[in-house]
């Protein structure tokens, strides 16, 4: 089934929980976010930011729950920098102390909120000061379709300083970032009805074959497939 999904109200980012009824694997597209999950069967782990899709193994039974981190918020959450993490699942005690790690596990076994690993993270980024500011700037920039150039200027940055902060806060580099990002604002589109051709030219791309070799390239399934 579909995950329910709730605004996370002290992080900003998305809880997200579903219980497997079927075994399956869930095709899993990339957003740029990184996600801290609890499941029944697994326990804790870190998703990192995915450069093309990754598929999830869902077992019957299980119970999953996660937060998914706005763009840019997971370094400052986990300790390290996005790049570390890029395309990996990590148990959350790789870099959690155990014995925090085994507690939060224990908590969720029992009670299964987000609004716990909500909790969690808005007290780690409380001892860092936050999440770094330019993340927001970066992606608001690139998912409006502005170039890398002119990102990188408003944020008063050369293209290589941009490039360097991107794989510290998203994994990857900023032309990656948007290139993902143009992917789903026009993934957005169609679902919403807007036919293939026009949700490719509202999205920045140079023509409708240009959008589906994309989403072949970053979901890993021709478009027909992946919206059936």
């Amino acid at each position: 089934m579909s995950p329910h999904e709730s605004r996370a109200p002290r992080t900003g980012g998305v809880i997200w929980q579903r219980a497997v009824t079927t075994t399956r694997q869930a095709r899993i597209l990339p957003d740029g976010c990184t996600d801290l999950i609890w499941s029944s069967r697994t326990g804790l782990t870190i998703a990192g930011p995915d450069t093309t899709a990754a598929l999830a193994d869902l077992t019957a039974g299980d119970r999953v729950v996660g937060l998914r981190f706005p763009p840019g918020t997971g370094p400052a959450v986990f300790g390290v920098p996005a790049a570390e993490l890029t395309d990996q699942r990590v148990p959350l005690d790789a870099l959690w102390p155990a014995g925090t790690v085994q507690r939060l596990a224990e908590d969720m076994a029992e009670h299964g909120g987000g609004d716990l690993l909500d909790r969690v993270a808005e007290a780690r980024l409380a001892t860092v000061g936050g999440p770094d500011p330019r993340a927001e700037a970066i992606t608001r920039a690139l998912g409006e379709g502005q170039s890398v150039a002119r990102t990188a200027a408003s944020l008063g940055l050369t293209e290589r300083h941009l490039h360097r902060a991107s794989r510290h806060l998203f994994g990857y580099g900023p032309k990656t970032l948007a290139r993902i990002l143009r992917m789903r604002r026009a993934l957005v589109l169609v679902r919403r009805g807007v036919p293939a051709a026009r949700a490719a030219a509202e999205s920045g791309y140079a023509d409708q074959p240009h959008l589906s070799r994309d989403v072949r390239a970053l979901a890993g399934v021709p478009l027909k497939e992946l919206l059936s």
